[in-house]
């Protein structure tokens, strides 16, 4: 793994995966971000230059796409329009750079022939019932609900398509919801730490009920390397960390860490389409490749990052305000 391109190395998950590039490997990485509302180029400032290269296009565009993944050994396709609100607002963006981009990242890996880690979600598989023991496998049918979870269930489709077509080497991995540093304000669980941090109250839809399996982004980074050295070509891996906690439960553990009242938020209105619950079974990422998690509380690795968003302030200040004057205008 000598040179690592990373589609969406500046937004939340692919600059939590790049640092763990520069940290655990001797890789070189280039970083290839559209540079949206939700990517960070602080998250990027402090890592070694003869190290890490950003380069700011678009992945849908083929004239950018093509000579930067020839010039690599490794993609990791983590880009992505990943907010269910926006794709309820707008599903353009996301059929764009979901559809169109993994479209061009996998014409572009063919013709170079290099090696393709596409990057999805466990929302492709919808959701289950709150009080079904099962959990999603990779045998799980797809039954995605939103444009979003549609449109990424739509790209791992050509990604398979493309191995079996083209004999493209890739994998695919499916991950639960991410927690961590560098995570945008308009994501739950940021949402609500900064809330509490401005003395605010925390917001929570419906009944709070819908259950999300969550993990923390470092695991993440390590399960997608432990994919790309160890993985079978044409495989896909679930990753998760049975962090299984209904929103209503996240709120009052972010609530009792500040010292505050249990009951201390407000209910609004229910997203259209919510999805239940979503659970990982990742058995066969842990038994054929032999990945653990690092983070195996939940609420210790809540309290950490509620820590980072602490003494971060002056990155997520400035998108606070904004964010929160939409969610006011829909009643959220």
């Amino acid at each position: 793994m000598d040179r690592i391109l990373v589609t969406g190395g500046a937004g939340f998950i692919g600059s939590n995966f790049v640092h763990h590039l520069v940290v655990r490997t001797d890789a070189r990485v280039t970083v290839l971000d559209k540079m949206t509302y939700a990517a960070s180029p602080a998250a990027l400032e402090e890592l070694p230059a003869d190290r890490v290269r950003l380069v700011v296009g678009d992945v849908a565009d083929a004239a950018v796409v093509e000579p930067l993944v020839a010039d690599h050994d490794i993609v990791v396709h983590f880009a992505a329009e990943s907010h269910n609100d926006n794709s309820l607002n707008d599903p353009a963006p996301f059929v764009q750079t979901n559809l169109v981009g993994t479209f061009t990242i996998l014409e572009a890996v063919r013709k170079a022939g290099v090696r393709l880690h596409h990057v999805s979600t466990d929302e492709v598989y919808g959701d289950l019932e709150l009080d079904d023991p099962a959990r999603f496998t990779e045998a799980t049918p797809y039954q995605p609900s939103s444009p979003y979870s549609a449109s990424k269930a739509g790209s791992d489709h050509l990604v398979r398509a493309w191995v079996r077509s083209f004999g493209v080497q890739a994998t695919i991995s499916n991950c639960s919801n991410n927690y961590g540093p560098w995570q945008h304000v308009e994501k739950f669980i940021p949402r609500q730490i900064t809330n509490v941090i401005d003395g605010g109250r925390p917001k929570l839809y419906g009944a709070g009920l819908n259950v999300r399996d969550w993990i923390h982004t470092e695991d993440h980074s390590s399960a997608v390397r432990t994919v790309l050295e160890r993985g079978r070509i044409g495989e896909t891996y679930l990753i998760g960390a049975d962090g299984e906690r209904n929103n209503l439960d996240v709120v009052r553990m972010i609530l009792r860490h500040f010292g505050r009242p249990e009951d201390d938020f407000d209910h609004v209105t229910d997203r259209a389409g919510h999805d239940l619950r979503y659970a990982i079974d990742s058995t066969k990422l842990r038994t054929e490749l032999g990945w653990q998690p690092m983070y195996d509380d939940f609420e210790a690795g809540l309290a950490a990052t509620i820590a980072w968003y602490q003494q971060h302030e002056d990155w997520w200040r400035p998108a606070k305000e904004q964010t929160e004057a939409k969610y006011a205008a829909v009643g959220k």
